[in-house]
């Protein structure tokens, strides 16, 4: 059974950092792709950044030049960088992982405010 464990959420200041991990219980070789989506209250979920399997990454307009979506294949374990973060950023973050066969598997989800 796959399961993804987010952790790294938290308080921050504006302008402070944090580093979300998503730990797979499988080979993250198994997706086609890993994505960080995010949710905000009264909003819908939307994509953060992405890493396909072959290492190519997309990301938000909204954190383009703030966000880094990296992995690490022999901990089956993708990371997201937020630096400068902003209010706007507060949200619930949720690890998704693209299964060809079945569609995503979801994470729990991690929550991080932004706030003086």
């Amino acid at each position: 059974q796959v399961q993804l464990v987010e952790s790294g959420g938290g308080l921050v200041q504006p302008g402070g950092s944090l580093r979300l991990s998503c730990a797979a219980s499988v080979s993250i070789f198994r997706f086609n792709a890993m994505g960080w989506y995010r949710q905000a209250p009264g909003k819908e979920r939307e994509l953060v950044a992405r890493i396909a399997i072959g290492g190519s990454t997309n990301y938000a307009d909204s954190v383009k030049g703030r966000f880094t979506v990296s992995r690490d294949n022999a901990r089956n374990t993708v990371y997201l960088q937020m630096n400068s973060l902003k209010p706007e950023d507060t949200a619930i973050y949720y690890c998704a992982a693209d299964d060809p066969s079945r569609g995503p598997y979801w994470g729990q989800g991690t929550q991080v405010a932004v706030s003086s």
